[in-house]
């Protein structure tokens, strides 16, 4: 093995994914391997060998490699402005060099407190550049540790800021943690270390992880719990030997409380500690209905002739019952409903609180109903700090009368901590589309809690005058009763049908539409109104391809941050992807993205006109979303719903997800396709079974 000893210049290449770099040395030589992001200027020693690209000619291909800090005030100018360190830009960098010269990296090693010192550098920015200089110095220490053991570069940064400098040492004992610890790492990358770090395929911190990351996947794809068979024959494949039944592991689990067995199911315990809270809960609150009072029968009696039958029952629900549960589809009077409920309760002096999933579903219930709505986090409290709610089973929410919105989107957990925060003599009212997709968590909440016959339903059938006018909301019935929607595209119809069967046309042809059509014509913005729906990500009608050639036509403004394939501009409409309580930002929230600043680092988004900061490390929770999946898009109602159907998403035509879809759109819906596929998804009413346990 050879080595090459060179000066950064730049990039002609960086992979997010692994790493792989090729980089231009000042020399004009060219090195390539999976690397760390180095920054111009640095002076690296790399080991490895000469090769001859066919291509590419002379590269000198990289296998392990030592830094050492520039010595020039050339190279220490370009190295100290390139941005690696949070505080200092171009301009602050340059005044570092006229100060202190050729000893500007000794300072800020052995004496940064000179730095105040240096013309524009007060107390506040010395404390972000001693915090940025120390964290560079720990990530390159922990990145040379992870190096040596494959794992991608992607994560060095989180994985510091996780466990500091002792980051290699913690690792060392047990790098199965990283799949708890740190988004993103699943267990094939922490087996990987865990191999070359000397553990066994039988070591019993190996196939704790396995287990516990098996449960943990199942519950993302709704599952509250396994089949204990299926359970073990997961666990096999991922382990790659036969996991036997009542292995030790899995009891040792269970005596930790990690899982729960009941039956021959398995649960992660949390799960199925939440599932057991919300039916102790339900149970307290679902009391006999009580008799009416007079005063309640001159109450009804003032607002019997203003609703239908349907309506009427669930306001005398409300009246009678703790908990109450009214479903139905779009155009069924939900809203209205909830009116009447609130303005009966609001005339007894009641206190009445109302709250929703998600930020937009709890915004427009603030706007229809006029009065303050909040996400069930922010109503309960929730502390990002330590994950705990302030109000919980032991600190319970003073009301009259909660209504909660949109309770399809409700997983378990939530559901847990929503539920056993209420007292039980509160009035309770959940309302949702049972037809919708189920919550993107755990559980299928509202269908179990229907199912369970022990709250009392009422299911809102009748299409009121006003929405029988609006060919969205009776296609959207048609579609549910398994019926095909009219496709007739009438004068002023609402609901659009594009017969295109190239599916290469399509994303053009939506283009057109968002960018020429809605703004000349109909008046939309092409951003803020207009949100294009596909059932996959990949392929060419895919949200990802849709989302790159939005991006380059539709948004004007300048690239502000660029990394491999990972591209952001000013005005970017971008969508979050985990739920981030530190920041206030849950899956599936929209923003835009503002700029980004030089000296932090940090990518500055706006969230319903909160700016966020995210580091450049913690972009892989932000993608663009001029297009989001029809999964990503509930609780959430757009002017204008634009949506590619074709049979290539054969695997995802399903009603109730085209039922979603189509009802996101207030005022306008188009479809772009083929009937085929819209007649696919109507005939599939396959709701994907979920195993939960609730009421059961």
């Amino acid at each position: 093995m050879g080595s090459y000893t060179g000066i950064v210049n730049r990039y002609m290449f960086y992979s997010e994914e692994n790493g792989y770099s090729v980089i231009r040395m000042e020399d004009n030589n060219t090195v390539v391997g999976n690397l760390p992001k180095f920054s111009p200027g640095e002076k690296i020693e790399f080991a490895g060998e000469w090769v001859e690209h066919p291509r590419f000619g002379r590269q000198f291909k990289c296998e392990s490699f030592d830094v050492s800090y520039p010595t020039t005030v050339a190279g220490i100018k370009k190295y100290l402005g390139s941005g690696l360190i949070k505080g200092i830009g171009k301009s602050t960098a340059e005044k570092i060099i006229k100060k202190f010269g050729e000893a500007s990296l000794d300072i800020l090693e052995q004496d940064v407190e000179r730095l105040l010192e240096v013309e524009g550098i007060g107390r506040k920015k010395l404390e972000v550049i001693k915090k940025g200089w120390e964290e560079q110095q720990g990530v390159k220490n922990v990145m040379l540790f992870l190096q040596s053991h494959g794992i991608s570069t992607t994560y060095s940064i989180k994985i510091y800021k996780t466990y500091g400098n002792e980051a290699p040492k913690v690792i060392k004992e047990n790098p199965y943690r990283l799949i708890t610890d740190i988004w993103g790492i699943g267990f094939k990358t922490a087996d990987e270390i865990g191999k070359k770090l000397g553990f066994t395929e039988h070591d019993p911190a190996r196939i704790k992880a396995g287990i516990i990351y098996a449960l943990s996947e199942i519950s993302r794809k709704g599952h509250v719990y396994s089949p204990e068979v299926d359970l073990i024959d997961y666990c096999s494949r991922l382990l790659n030997f036969d996991l036997a039944y009542g292995d030790p592991v899995l009891n040792n689990l269970e005596d930790e409380g990690v899982i729960t067995k009941s039956g021959e199911n398995v649960f992660l315990a949390e799960l199925y500690h939440a599932e057991r809270g919300i039916e102790e809960s339900i149970y307290l609150l679902a009391k006999p209905p009580r008799e009416l009072t007079s005063a309640d029968d001159k109450s009804l009696g003032l607002v019997k002739n203003i609703f239908s039958e349907e309506q009427f029952e669930a306001i005398k629900l409300s009246i009678q019952s703790n908990i109450l549960i009214i479903t139905g589809g779009p155009g069924t009077g939900k809203t209205t409903t909830l009116k009447g409920i609130i303005d009966i309760f609001k005339a007894s002096d009641k206190k009445i609180l109302l709250a929703a999933p998600t930020g937009r579903a709890s915004k427009r219930m603030t706007e229809v109903n006029g009065m303050q709505a909040k996400t069930i986090h922010r109503l309960l409290e929730y502390n990002p700090l330590d994950g705990s709610f302030g109000y919980n089973k032991f600190n319970k929410l003073e009301a009259d009368l909660i209504i909660i919105d949109e309770v399809s989107m409700i997983d378990t957990y939530l559901m847990y901590h929503l539920i056993t925060a209420i007292k039980d003599e509160t009035t309770v009212v959940l309302v949702g589309d049972i037809d919708q997709l189920p919550s993107v968590g755990p559980g299928n909440v509202l269908r179990d809690l229907i199912n369970s016959d022990i709250i009392p339903t009422v299911r809102l059938t009748k299409i009121f005058r006003q929405a029988e006018e609006s060919d969205i909301i009776i296609n959207a019935h048609k579609i549910n009763r398994g019926e095909n929607p009219a496709l007739s595209n009438r004068k002023n119809t609402d609901f659009v049908f594009i017969d295109e069967h190239d599916n290469a046309i399509i994303p053009e042809k939506i283009l057109h539409l968002t960018k020429q059509e809605m703004p000349k014509r109909l008046g939309f913005d092409p951003v803020e109104d207009v949100q294009i729906l596909s059932p996959i990500y990949k392929g060419e009608v895919g949200v990802n391809n849709i989302n790159k050639l939005f991006q380059e036509q539709i948004n004007p403004s300048p690239i502000i941050y660029k990394q491999a394939e990972r591209i952001f501009k000013a005005n970017d409409k971008v969508m979050q992807l985990r739920n981030n309580y530190n920041k206030g930002v849950f899956n599936g929230d929209i923003g835009f993205v503002i700029n980004i600043d030089d000296e932090t680092k940090q990518l500055n988004i706006a969230f319903n006109g909160k700016p966020v900061q995210y580091g450049l490390d913690e972009l892989d929770e932000i993608t663009l979303a001029y297009a989001v999946t029809v999964h990503k898009s509930q609780g959430s109602e757009y002017p204008v719903v634009i949506m590619p159907l074709t049979t290539s998403h054969y695997v995802m035509l399903q009603r109730n997800l085209l039922y979603t879809a189509i009802t996101r759109a207030s005022k306008l819906l188009i479809l772009i396709g083929n009937k085929r596929a819209i007649e696919m998804a109507v005939s599939n009413n396959k709701v994907q079974n979920r195993f939960t346990g609730l009421f059961k």
